[in-house]
C-alpha cells in the first residue's frame, strides 16, 4: 500500500503543479494541465503538456515532469512517491495510460492525486493501472 502523503509535502505538489501548468503549450486543445511528482528522496519536479501539430508528438505533464527528473538524477535515482496532475479548468483529468504506465515503471508504489468526476481523488498507482509492468 502506498505511503501516506503529508498535507506539506500535497501543498508543494500542488503549488508546483499549479506553477508548471502556466507554462503550458496548448495551442490545439486550450486545456493546460500541470503535475508534479515527489521522490522517494524528497526531490519535487514539476512539469506540464505541450502539444504539437503531430498530436502524437504531445507530451503529458505527469511524463513531462517524470522525465524532468530522470533527466536531472539519472533513472536509477527516480523512486516516485507520489503525483499530483491539476488542470486550469477544474475537470476531471486522471493520468491517460501512458503515463500511467510510466508512473508505474518508476513508482509501483505510488500515490496519484488527480481532479475526479466527484472531486479530488488519491488512488494507489495499481488502482488505475492493475496490471502495469516493469522490465527489470
Amino acid at each position: 500500500m502506498a505511503k501516506s502523503i503529508s498535507a506539506r509535502d500535497r501543498e508543494r505538489l500542488q503549488a508546483a503543479a499549479q506553477g508548471a501548468m502556466q507554462n503550458a503549450h496548448v495551442p490545439y486543445s486550450r486545456f493546460k494541465v500541470g503535475a508534479a511528482i515527489l521522490t522517494e528522496r524528497g526531490d519535487l519536479f514539476a512539469g506540464c503538456n505541450v502539444e504539437n501539430a503531430s498530436y502524437g508528438l504531445t507530451n503529458c505533464a505527469e511524463r513531462s515532469a517524470i522525465f524532468a527528473a530522470i533527466s536531472q538524477l539519472g533513472a536509477q535515482n527516480v523512486v516516485i512517491r507520489a503525483v499530483v496532475v491539476v488542470n486550469g479548468q477544474n475537470a476531471p483529468c486522471a493520468p491517460c495510460g501512458a503515463c500511467r504506465q510510466v508512473i508505474y515503471e518508476f513508482g509501483p508504489d505510488a500515490t496519484v492525486l488527480f481532479q475526479a468526476t466527484e472531486g479530488e481523488r488519491e488512488a494507489h498507482i495499481t488502482e488505475l493501472l492493475p496490471f502495469g509492468f516493469r522490465l527489470q
